[in-house]
């Protein structure tokens, strides 16, 4: 099997540095690219890192972008220039940068993930399913614990359990977010979705969805303990998106899940 040429964008971030890491033992992929939003001196995995261009992307086959909003946009603009398929677990987009990545999608193809483990989409599943079964009657929160150097909150993930809660009740995730709360002991329930983020150490990634009827509680949750599941999950999503169309998929969609 023909190795598949990888470009890395936020390749001195922590993970691009996983992916890096997890890239060396995968037969699979070859390094071909790494990207900064700053100059980097150093090579890596004797590879210079440069800055996003045309250039940099020219001879890869897919990117994997771990970066932030602004970054990813600069990135999409190039891909699409290029035809270059673009994984992206990049989180703390605006709805009208949710938008614009759908737009981008028209021409390439893109898988965006707020979390590409398979246990959290797992997760995500089994939320809209609860909150479908228990309807009204239950009112729900999500609480998520990350490291300390973590920017956005709630995290990406946090906001895709939301919208699974959403979901399930068929209803608009925008219209139903409510408080977003920061470092709280506890936060309450409310008759839209609050979320409660936590920022300490150095903890890779915790979640947490509970439903309450005020007479009893569900929880579902999931605890990471290696990053290493992340960069496995966008390997799995980069080998899976180099036989689609343009379009934007998720792990959903790369795992099955109806």
């Amino acid at each position: 099997m023909k190795k598949i040429n990888l470009a890395i964008t936020g390749c001195m971030g922590r993970m691009g540095q996983q992916i890096i890491k997890s890239a060396r033992s995968d037969k699979n992929f070859k390094l071909v690219a790494l990207t900064e939003n700053r100059k980097i001196s150093k090579k890596i995995n004797g590879i210079k890192p440069s800055l996003n261009t045309e250039k940099a992307f020219k001879n890869a086959d897919l990117i994997i972008d771990f970066t932030v909003p602004k970054c990813t946009f600069e990135v999409l603009k190039i891909a699409s220039k290029l035809k270059k398929r673009v994984v992206i677990g990049t989180t703390g987009f605006t709805k009208k940068q949710e938008n614009l990545i759908k737009t981008f999608s028209r021409k390439i193809p893109i898988l965006k993930a707020g979390n590409m483990s398979l246990g959290i989409n797992l997760l995500m599943y089994l939320t809209e399913i609860t909150s479908k079964s228990l309807g009204n009657s239950f009112l729900s929160k999500v609480f998520e614990i990350h490291h300390k150097h973590k920017k956005d909150h709630p995290s990406g993930t946090a906001l895709m359990l939301g919208k699974g809660i959403a979901v399930g009740k068929n209803k608009n995730f925008y219209k139903l977010i409510g408080k977003k709360f920061l470092n709280k002991k506890s936060f309450p329930y409310g008759k839209k979705i609050n979320f409660n983020s936590l920022r300490k150490g150095e903890v890779i990634g915790e979640h947490e969805v509970t439903f309450s009827s005020g007479k009893e509680i569900i929880t579902l949750n999931h605890e990471a303990f290696d990053r290493a599941l992340y960069s496995e999950g966008a390997f799995t999503a980069a080998k899976w998106l180099l036989k689609k169309k343009p379009g934007l998929y998720s792990m959903r969609d790369v795992l099955n899940f109806k």
